[in-house]
C-alpha cells in the first residue's frame, strides 16, 4: 500500500511562495509519475501540475505556468511543488497523487494512489 503525506500548505499574501511537499511511502516511487491537483470551496478538483518517473517531462495547467515548478527526489520519495506569485484564485486543498504508469498525464483518473491533502490560503 502506498501512502502519501502533503506538507508546506499555509496562509500566505498575494504574491507570496509556498512550496508543498508531499513524501511518498513503498519502494516504488521512482518509477511512477507523480501529480498535484487542487480543490476550491464549491470546485472540481482540477490538475495542477504533473511529473514524469524521472522528471524529464513536466505538464502545468495553464493557470500556473510560469509560476508553479514541480519537481522530484526520488532518493527521499518526495515530490514538490514551488509556487510563486501566488493569487488569492489559487487558494485550495492541494493534493498529491501516484500515477500508474512512469509518464506524466494530467488526468485524475489514471491516479491511483491520493493523499490527504493540505490547505493553501492566499489572502488578497
Amino acid at each position: 500500500q502506498v501512502q502519501l503525506v502533503e506538507s508546506g500548505g499555509g496562509l500566505v499574501q498575494a504574491g507570496g511562495s509556498l512550496r508543498l511537499s508531499c513524501a511518498a511511502s513503498g519502494r516504488t516511487f521512482s518509477s511512477y509519475a507523480m501529480g498535484w491537483f487542487r480543490q476550491a470551496p464549491g470546485k472540481e478538483r482540477e490538475f495542477v501540475a504533473t511529473i514524469s518517473w524521472n522528471g524529464g517531462s513536466t505538464i502545468y495547467a495553464d493557470s500556473v505556468k510560469g509560476r508553479f515548478t514541480i519537481s522530484r527526489d526520488n532518493a527521499k520519495n518526495t515530490v514538490y511543488l514551488q509556487m510563486n506569485s501566488l493569487k488569492p484564485e489559487d487558494t485550495a486543498v492541494y493534493y498529491c497523487a501516484r500515477g500508474g504508469s512512469a509518464a506524466a498525464t494530467t488526468r485524475a483518473s489514471t491516479y491511483n494512489f491520493w493523499g490527504q491533502g493540505t490547505q493553501v490560503t492566499v489572502s488578497s
